[in-house]
C-alpha cells in the first residue's frame, strides 16, 4: 500500500505528538500530589497502574503510527 505524503506526515506528526502528550501526563502522574496515585504511604495506587498502562500503551502505538508514517515519508522524499 502506498501513502501520500499528506497521510505520511499526518502520522508521522501524530506519533511525535502522541509521544509530546504522554510523556507530559506521565511526568504529572509521577509527581502527583492530590492523592490519587499515591496513597498516603507513598504506595501506588489503581489510579496510577491504570494510567501508567494508558501511557505505556500509547507510547507503543504512537511509537508504531509515527514510523509508518516517518516510511512514507521517505518513501515519498525522492518524488
Amino acid at each position: 500500500m502506498k501513502l501520500s505524503r499528506r497521510v505520511s506526515w499526518f502520522l508521522l506528526a501524530f506519533g511525535v505528538w502522541s509521544w509530546v502528550i504522554w510523556v507530559t501526563f506521565a511526568k504529572n502522574l509521577w509527581k502527583d500530589g492530590s492523592g490519587l496515585a499515591f496513597d498516603d504511604a507513598g504506595d501506588p495506587t489503581a489510579y496510577f497502574w491504570v494510567h501508567l498502562a494508558l501511557a505505556v500503551t500509547s507510547f507503543i502505538l504512537g511509537t508504531a503510527v509515527g514510523v509508518i508514517g516517518l516510511r512514507g515519508v521517505r518513501a515519498n522524499a525522492g518524488k
